[in-house]
């Protein structure tokens, strides 16, 4: 790979191959051009903030390193956005319910047959286990608890396999795929795998959260705005630099690139 020049500063196929660890892409080549990528406007932000003489922080958090300090600085003084006021959040809110609701609350109750991903024959093992149970349960669905008591190897065992409450995020994604796919009293007519081993599931109760009012959501939305009008300035203004630059060696189009969080 050949070296990158902008402005006349090199960056250094060294420095750019230690970069593409950060850029996981399909291919190695785009890594490397994400890689170079990130590097360039890291060295554009880095060239204008000491062609406008400033200085890092002497506050850093974060671990922020000085180079990375220095961007903050920068990006602060030369880059300003307006602060949604109160109708431009009412109208977000208005158009979005969706987004702002709280949390689904749900209660279930599981049977676990444990087995590791890498055991292929306690895999096997544990599926006809549940597969079993299920049986018995489509027989008898009162069963559930003196089942889970009898079999399940999780500490839920004790109270019948229930789960209490829970939010969206509490369980593994692989179980709570199936749970918004259930009434509730149902019981999953398939065992589910995840990496604990194989589940035999029943949904007890499901609450979606009720949109919140504005004035709950309010802060959330006013900080998303104000987010989205950070990134597009900081884009705009990764433009303008990259327009007045010369670069050498990769094409470039900073109002694309994700480079500064």
């Amino acid at each position: 790979m050949l070296p990158v020049f902008v402005n006349g500063a090199e960056i250094p196929p060294q420095a750019i191959a230690a970069e593409m660890q950060y850029h996981p892409a399909p291919t190695r080549e785009q890594a490397w051009i994400e890689a170079a990528r990130a590097l360039v406007v890291r060295e554009l932000l880095l060239q204008e903030a000491a062609r406008l003489g400033l200085a890092s922080a002497d506050d850093a958090s974060g671990g922020a390193t000085a180079e990375e300090s220095l961007i903050q600085v920068l990006l602060m003084q030369e880059v300003t956005t307006p602060e949604a006021d109160e109708a431009t959040c009412r109208r977000y809110w208005s158009a979005n319910p969706e987004m702002f609701r709280a949390p689904d609350v749900y209660e279930a109750a599981h049977i676990r047959f444990p087995a590791v991903a890498e055991d292929a024959e306690a895999q096997a093992a544990a599926k006809e286990k549940a597969i079993e149970t299920l049986a018995l349960l489509t027989e008898e669905p009162t069963r559930f608890a003196a089942l889970a008591r009898e079999r399940s190897a999780c500490p839920s065992a004790a109270s019948g396999g229930l789960l209490g409450q829970q939010s969206r995020g509490d369980l593994v994604a692989e179980i709570e795929t199936f749970i918004i796919a259930l009434e509730p009293g149902q019981i999953c007519p398939v065992p589910i795998a995840t990496r604990y081993g194989y589940h035999v599931l029943r949904l007890d109760r499901f609450v979606r959260g009720a949109v919140l009012p504005f004035e709950a959501a309010a802060p959330l939305i006013a900080r998303q705005l104000a987010t989205g009008s950070w990134q597009r300035a900081v884009s705009q203004y990764l433009r303008v630099l990259a327009g007045r630059a010369e670069i050498e060696g990769l094409a470039i189009d900073a109002a694309v690139t994700p480079l500064v969080q």
